[in-house]
Parts: structure tokens; C-alpha cells; sequence
């Protein structure tokens, strides 16, 4: 059974949390040839690369915030594929029809499940659980990530190393390099940098630059349709949240 992530309250949605996490296929065969050959272009997966160093796989964020990212990173997904949207504070499925991606496809089985809770809020954090897990997974099974033991003894943890340092940095470099130079986003990277902004990353990736840069910066995350701009919303309420919960804690 799932547990929300602490300080997340669930009891307006007590039996989201008895459906046992959606299980990723086993891992199979990785992908012939190098990370490099492969250009990811998914939002949680950029939005991973983004959390992470791109040589150490140490993580830029707070745990909380990472998860909460991903979370939304795969909902926006499928908002992307046409199968989701938002309205005001809830999700609603437009197309029940399982996308070709294995975690879109148990993502949205979870929203069909439980038509009774639409809040996006509340979806987050129970996504959240698991979202950091599924990415790596999804990403492990390409060759894009390869999963190290660091610590000692009964400390140790997984980390998830990129596979291909060019391929990890690219996301980062790309967002820096356009917003630095006041280039437009494209509608892809203003979501991707509407995640950025919302987990709270923003201060890292345009460390040194003048307020101008963030301006331009919040201004491109304003170009994403109303749908998208409402689930950032809720994204960064629950962050925002979070990290003042981590700062006192």
C-alpha cells in the first residue's frame, strides 16, 4: 500500500491510497546503442535531468520537490497526448484510451479509477510517492540512467547516473542558454521551464543573472495554455508548502 508523503493530507480522498502503485514492467533487454543516440523528448525525463547533476546523478532539489515535479511532469504528459486537461483544481480524463508509454499508460488507469477524486492537488502528492521510481525506470530502460549503490553499510541509497553526460546536460544547457539570451521557448521548453520555476530550480539554472532574465522567464511559463498554467499553480502551492515544512522542520 502507498503512504503520501509526509505533511501531505489525503482525508478527503481516504481510498486513493488502497489501490496498490502501479507496477512497471519488468526491466528488459536496454535499448541497443548509447544514451546519446536517443533525444528524450518527455517532460518528466528532462524534468529528471534537470533535478539531477548530469555526471553524479546527486539530486539539485529537495526529495519532496523532485517528486512533486515528476508528478506534475506526468500529468502534463498526458495533457500533452490529449488524454487529460485542467480545470481549475481538478484533472479531468478526456480519452480513457492507454497512450503507447507504459508509465502514461498506468498514470491515466489510476485518474480512471478513481473518478470520484479529480483535485489536482491531490493527485500530486499521490503520484509523488512514486513518480521519482517510474521515471528512473523508464529512463533506466532506454540506457539513459544507470542505477549506483552510494553510502555505507545500511545508509546506502540508489542513485541514478546518466549514462551520457552530453545527453543529461542538454536539457539544462538548452533552457539556460534561450532564457540568458531572451530567445523564445518553444511550447515544449515553456512547460519544462514552468516545472523549473514551480519546484523552485529557477535560482540554480539562471544563477548570476540579472532579474530581467527571471522576468522573461516567468513571462515564457505565462505563454502555456490555461490548462497547463493551473496545474503549475497547484504544483507550486504544494512546493511552496513543502519547502517552507522543510525549512522548519
Amino acid at each position: 500500500m502507498n503512504t503520501p508523503p509526509s505533511g501531505a493530507s489525503h482525508d478527503h480522498a481516504p481510498h486513493l491510497y488502497e489501490h496498490q502503485a502501479p507496477r512497471e514492467p519488468a526491466r528488459p533487454v536496454r535499448a541497443v546503442g548509447s544514451a546519446a543516440a536517443h533525444t528524450t523528448t518527455r517532460l518528466a525525463d528532462e524534468f529528471f535531468y534537470l533535478a539531477h547533476d548530469d555526471q553524479t546523478g546527486r539530486p539539485r532539489l529537495f526529495e519532496s520537490a523532485t517528486a512533486h515535479g515528476l508528478a506534475a511532469a506526468l500529468l502534463a504528459e498526458l495533457y500533452r497526448e490529449g488524454r487529460v486537461t485542467f480545470e481549475g483544481r481538478h484533472v479531468r480524463v478526456l480519452n480513457a484510451s492507454p497512450p503507447k508509454d507504459w508509465l502514461q499508460h498506468f498514470v491515466l488507469d489510476r485518474l480512471v479509477a478513481e473518478p470520484r477524486h479529480t483535485a489536482t492537488r491531490t493527485w500530486l502528492a499521490f503520484l509523488a510517492t512514486t513518480a521519482c521510481e517510474q521515471v528512473a525506470t523508464r529512463m533506466w530502460q532506454l540506457g539513459l540512467l544507470r542505477p549506483e549503490q552510494v553510502g555505507r553499510l545500511w545508509r546506502h541509497r540508489t542513485v541514478y547516473v546518466p549514462t551520457d553526460v552530453n545527453t543529461a546536460a542538454w536539457s539544462w544547457a538548452r533552457l539556460s542558454f534561450q532564457l540568458r539570451n531572451y530567445h523564445p521557448l518553444t511550447a515544449f521548453d515553456q512547460t519544462l521551464a514552468g516545472l523549473a520555476l514551480h519546484t523552485q530550480l529557477d535560482p540554480i539554472l539562471l544563477d548570476g543573472t540579472p532579474l530581467a532574465v527571471r522576468a522573461f522567464l516567468r513571462h515564457q511559463v505565462d505563454q502555456v495554455p490555461a490548462p497547463l498554467r493551473d496545474l503549475l499553480a497547484d504544483l507550486g502551492a504544494v512546493v511552496g508548502g513543502a519547502v517552507l515544512s522543510h525549512r522548519t522542520s
